[in-house]
């Protein structure tokens, strides 16, 4: 079993979760959109903003890929998509993969309110006077 860790409230990022899901993967995944319940990252190691920023996984070992190891992990899950992952696995093609979904994640990450929000420091609770 494989968990994904996912931006619930960035539209592309749902739409492609959305995707998987409908598909029928190899072995069971769980998926956890932090972005609306940063609750599921309790014992990951990661924080909120670090999830938001590059995919997340944790594969079939409990380690915790990022990025385009993320989605080759995700990709093997299926059967139309394991070709994709080979390829994008092949050293050259990696490369260029993995930097081009850097900067793609990072532009985003930029421009989603919820995301530079999650870089702030939680504010502590009022506390009232009796």
């Amino acid at each position: 079993m494989i968990e994904v860790y996912y931006d619930g409230k960035c539209g592309l990022c749902s739409r492609e979760i959305g995707y998987y899901k409908r598909l029928t993967p190899k072995t069971s995944i769980v998926w956890n959109d932090i972005a609306t319940h940063p609750e599921l990252l309790q014992g990951t190691g990661m924080s909120q903003s670090d999830a938001l920023l590059y995919l997340r996984v944790r594969d079939d070992d409990g380690a915790i890929q990022t990025g385009l190891d993320a989605f080759l992990v995700i990709w093997r899950q299926f059967r139309g998509w394991r070709l994709l992952a080979m390829l994008a696995a092949l050293p050259g093609i990696y490369r260029g993969v993995a930097f081009a979904y850097r900067k793609f994640a990072d532009q985003r990450f930029k421009r989603h309110a919820h995301c530079q929000a999650s870089l702030q420091p939680s504010a502590a609770p009022a506390r009232s006077s009796t």
